[in-house]
């Protein structure tokens, strides 16, 4: 184990609907992007699609990771109006969602 102060990390996986557009897609990924510079508790964020071999992703495409100092700053971002926009994008066009969180352990 390592002496660096751990993180709180926010995992979501989207499966997006089949009437989803590439556009809207993009759209979305686009929106969870600028999140980072619209919510200052975000400490760091990265995303991708899935590509793995395995098939054992379930419909799950898309992956969101979103870093926070605190459990409090976390609590803050979830009702803060930029994130509320932003699911309010999602409507109609999300499958599934899954959201994970957990403090990182090095």
């Amino acid at each position: 184990m390592s002496n660096k102060p751990s993180v709180l990390r926010h995992v979501v996986l989207f499966n997006f609907k089949a009437s989803a557009t590439p556009a809207q897609v993009a759209d979305i990924e686009m929106a969870f992007y600028a999140l980072r510079s619209k919510i200052s508790l975000i400490q760091d964020f990265e995303w991708g699609t899935n590509n793995s071999p395995e098939g054992l992703n379930q419909g799950f495409t898309h992956c969101f990771l979103a870093t926070f100092a605190s459990e409090a700053d976390r609590n803050a971002y979830l009702p803060h109006p930029a994130h509320q926009e932003f699911v309010a994008l999602l409507q109609n066009k999300i499958e599934a969602v899954l959201v994970i969180d957990y403090w990182a352990a090095a």
